[in-house]
């Protein structure tokens, strides 16, 4: 009864508006905005799935990693020959690709033969269509005069879902299009390619790259336009592929750069994910199909089958009585008799009625006026349905890219290919509206492939030719970067040498290996108010350390930090420390303490000579100081002067640290175990408490710490009872003293000449102390940022970076920070910060530009880290050996925004002391306010031992 009511209720429609009637008829297939953009939502959750390792097997869009790492730059050169099978013929080409022209620097040439594959051959035997391909390919060479001796590269376009774990390497999936050639699923068709080679001999091909057809034809797109980042193919079947940021990629290992993925976004819908927008036609379509249940969303877009679809809409309109009059012809009821061709026909914008009225004739029809344009609206609507689901493919990858680039706009082109595509009169046009409308905030510009799979697929092998010869060369740059276990045992041993040749009293030593005057480490039973003064690089920070009686770990502190200008660092002595006597000033009124007569402790982070621990005679500056009349002056005394001069507070200095002293002490109090100070920041340094017996340089020194701390030379006294011989309470415990190594200046004598780079060299010579403190160029935070600038301008000028162009930026000394290799090499960082950060420079680059400037950056922190952690092997070893121990504990205070802001530099650092010194269990305890709190912690110890 419901079938009778229904032919009733289409018979009274049939004087209206042939249009409206067909509209009704096919109300599922008109989708709105909103529609498409859950349709949109859905894919992008199916993408998600499918580059997912957890959930891809299950997934219907299997999202393919391709291998394919970067579009074309237009510098790409070379010729290749290229094998594009993808439908029921295939061809063979020589490609050659020229450096130099074109829109992009770059040109194409090619030349190209069609050959034809039977019906035999596509349900035959895989070796069989394999050695047809093979046997064409060297009739090609033949016909084209193409050397047989010479080897040839070969990139083979392959239109087929495949798995890769290479670019030359993928596993057949499934057929399409018709293909059932038997013997190939799940093997490897390059390789089946290459045996087929090998059987029809006489050439030499070596196969480099396999691809799709729409990474192909994204390629030949990018070859001419660099926003190029999609590919999109509408014809026989229909897929597309992006550039997807590798770290999203679950299926490849590296979360480095970008990788092209192919969606095979035609089983979208495999999974059931559309049922709700399947119509009674598509189910039909698909039932009688060759693989029901699969390709879903292919069957409802690609040129396939939209003919077919169109051919079931007529069926069971003409069914219900609603065209012809009712009558249904055989060749209308015949699979295949209206194609895609004929549906682009119909559309056509002035002889469409006349096309579609002599395609429904050629059915044995007879139409009228209204049932040819009834026809003409149902192919219209099958295929605007096609373009509206492509449109929401489209938008949700275009979605994904907006994201992932963290972008609030996106410029960005698609390429694209096929026969619908590029035939139809309507479909591009549609496409490109929905799409915009779908995404008003993206720029999309559309470029139609030029012989888009054969050109993209010798441009995917020589994309990959010139990266691997580009990471050749990077590899050979930064091969000296790259110290071996070797390597750095000879390091180790230079820097055992050097300290063992700074203690003795005689000798030249470049490691100063300076006394501290500091005998030991705190106890816990530290207490009172102390002043602690800190001047270690560019700021000058003034503190109040309160330790509180009894409360080991526990010490409160206030503290101001002051700028020293740069007139001021590199003026007059005398100007300098009235500038600090200033900031003591101010940093007392801070406090409301200007009347207080407190203790205070000096950090002074250069190196000194000391004849006990309140006089420091300043050796040399560092970092960047050069303040005149210094250096061979007690830096203290100047200090006492400049506050002489201000005539406003007094100031009682009990102690003068180093800033790795200070770092050490502090650690201390937290960990009884810590005997070791480590710099590693804007310079570097380490101390270590050292056997006495050992320091050659304490002998005949006297001072505060001979009178109060209990020197060697201060061990007899007189009492008051007249003997004479016998030693002070506590004095005969004395058996360490800390030493301020100055490590960083290792190397000055030339020992690490052979590690060094030209790139050092470079940096040295610019310096404002060349040949001076060499260890500390080679690890420094002050130094390491203009090491990779100097390699950054080397393979720029080499062309290897930023397209050749070196930039004002580039040859700008200092412009690359160390800061920006603690940003750069950071685990979280994705590669489009890094390239913002380089944009900050006024370094613009690509991609793989920031993959080489991250790898430039990782390559020379990490030798700095190791050769830190080579000179602590050293150190703790020899502590070892001091003390006659098999094993050694010890800990190790550290200080340092390189060690502490840098995401890899303690790791790297802690495993090569590990690896060197396998006999030391070394621990790192980073310091809290270290060289401040030091300075307080060590003033305590040296009054308490007065005190005693």
């Amino acid at each position: 009864m419901l079938a009778v009511h229904l032919v009733s209720f289409f018979f009274s429609k049939l004087q209206e508006d042939p249009t409206k009637k067909v509209d009704r008829f096919l109300y599922a297939m008109r989708l709105h905005d909103d529609q498409l953009t859950d349709i949109s939502a859905r894919f992008q959750a199916e993408m998600k799935k499918g580059l997912s390792s957890e959930s891809n097997t299950t997934a219907a869009v299997k999202m393919l990693p391709t291998h394919v790492r970067s579009t074309p730059d237009g510098t790409e050169k070379g010729q290749f020959l290229a094998l594009d099978l993808g439908g029921s013929k295939f061809k063979v080409l020589q490609v050659k690709v020229r450096e130099g022209m074109g829109i992009r620097k770059g040109g194409v040439e090619m030349e190209e033969k069609t050959y034809p594959i039977s019906k035999e051959l596509l349900i035959g035997k895989g070796t069989e269509l394999f050695d047809h391909v093979a046997e064409s390919l060297k009739d090609f060479l033949h016909e084209k005069n193409i050397s047989l001796e010479r080897k040839h590269p070969l990139a083979f376009t392959f239109s087929f879902p495949c798995e890769q774990s290479s670019l030359d390497q993928g596993l057949l999936l499934n057929w399409s299009k018709r293909y059932r050639v038997r013997g190939l699923q799940g093997k490897d068709v390059v390789q089946a390619l290459r045996d087929a080679i090998d059987r029809t001999g006489g050439m030499d091909v070596e196969v480099l790259a396999m691809v799709n057809d729409t990474v192909a034809t994204m390629m030949t797109c990018g070859f001419d336009d660099k926003h190029c980042d999609v590919g999109l193919i509408i014809g026989t079947g229909t897929n597309a592929c992006y550039m997807e940021a590798l770290r999203h990629v679950d299926l490849v290992e590296g979360d480095e750069g970008r990788m092209c993925v192919n969606t095979e976004w035609g089983a979208f819908g495999d999974d059931g994910a559309l049922d709700d927008f399947i119509t009674e036609f598509d189910r039909d379509m698909d039932a009688a199909s060759n693989n029901p249940g699969k390709q879903i969303f292919e069957k409802m877009v690609s040129g396939m089958y939209l003919g077919e679809i169109v051919r079931l809409v007529v069926l069971k309109m003409t069914k219900l009585g609603l065209l012809f009059d009712g009558n249904v012809s055989d060749a209308l009821r015949t699979k295949g008799k209206i194609t895609t061709a004929d549906v682009a026909a119909m559309e056509e914008y002035k002889t469409g009625l006349k096309n579609t009225k002599n395609l429904l004739m050629g059915l044995d029809l007879n139409p009228s006026k209204d049932d040819c344009i009834a026809v003409q609206h149902v192919s219209t609507i099958v295929s605007f349905r096609s373009s509206n689901l492509v449109a929401a493919g489209l938008a949700a990858i275009l979605t994904r890219i907006k994201q992932n680039r963290n972008l609030r706009t996106l410029r960005i082109t698609v390429g694209v290919d096929g026969a619908v595509y590029k035939t139809h009169p309507q479909y591009p046009k549609r496409l490109h509206k929905v799409v915009r409308r779908l995404l008003p905030e993206c720029h999309v510009r559309f470029v139609l492939s030029d012989s888009g799979s054969s050109k993209g697929a010798a441009l995917v092998t020589a994309v990959a030719q010139r990266l691997t010869a580009r990471k050749r060369q990077v590899d050979e740059t930064l091969c000296p970067f790259r110290l071996s276990r070797e390597q750095l045992q000879l390091v180790k041993a230079r820097m055992r040498a050097g300290l063992e040749a700074g203690l003795k009293s005689k000798g030249p030593s470049t490691i100063k290996m300076l006394p501290s005057f500091v005998y030991r480490t705190p106890d816990g039973t530290e207490h009172g108010k102390y002043l602690a003064l800190d001047l270690g690089g560019t700021n000058f920070r003034a503190l109040m350390v309160d330790f509180k009686k009894g409360l080991q770990q526990n010490a409160r502190l206030y503290h101001k930090i002051y700028t020293i200008p740069l007139e001021i660092m590199q003026g007059t002595g005398e100007e300098l420390f009235d500038h600090i006597a200033q900031c003591v000033s101010d940093f007392l009124d801070y406090m409301g303490m200007k009347k207080a007569h407190l203790p205070a402790g000096f950090t002074f982070s250069f190196p000194c000579e000391q004849t006990a621990i309140d006089t420091g005679t300043l050796v040399s500056w560092t970092k960047g100081f050069k303040a005149t009349d210094c250096e061979g002056h007690d830096v203290v005394e100047m200090l006492r002067e400049a506050v002489k001069r201000r005539n406003e507070f007094d100031l009682d200095i009990m102690a003068v640290v180093n800033d790795t002293v200070g770092t050490m002490m502090s650690c201390a109090y937290e960990d009884p175990q810590c005997e070791i100070g480590l710099i590693a920041g804007t310079g570097t340094n380490l101390c270590y408490m050292e056997e006495l017996k050992n320091i050659e340089k304490t002998e005949q020194k006297t001072g505060r710490a001979g009178r109060e701390e209990g020197t060697p030379e201060g061990q007899d006294h007189k009492q008051d009872d007249g003997t004479e011989g016998e030693k002070m309470e506590g004095e005969a415990e004395i058996q360490k003293m800390c030493i301020n190594t100055e490590w960083g200046g290792l190397g000055d004598d030339g020992s690490l000449d052979d590690i060094v780079t030209p790139y050092d060299l470079e940096v040295n010579q610019n310096s404002i102390n060349p040949g001076k403190q060499r260890f500390e160029k080679l690890t420094s935070g002050m130094y390491l940022g203009e090491v990779v600038r100097q390699v950054l301008l080397d393979l720029t000028r080499g062309g290897l970076l930023f397209r050749g162009h070196v930039t004002e930026a580039l040859k700008t000394p200092g412009i690359f920070e160390t800061k920006y290799l603690s940003q750069i090499e950071s685990d979280r960082l994705a590669l489009l910060q890094v390239r913002s950060i380089l944009q900050q420079l006024g370094l613009e680059s690509t991609c793989d530009d920031s993959i080489i400037v991250k790898e430039v950056c990782g390559a020379v922190s990490r030798r700095a880290a190791q050769l830190c952690g080579a000179g602590m092997a050293a150190v703790v070893d020899k502590m070892r050996e001091n003390r006659g121990l098999d094993h050694l504990n010890i800990t190790v205070g550290v200080d340092g925004a390189l060690y502490k802001l840098h995401p890899h530099f303690a790791k790297v650092l802690q495993e090569t002391a590990g690896v060197l010194a396998p006999q030391c269990n070394v621990t790192f305890l980073p310091s809290e306010e270290g060289s401040g709190k030091g300075a307080a912690l060590i003033t305590a110890v040296a009054l308490q031992k007065q005190e005693m």
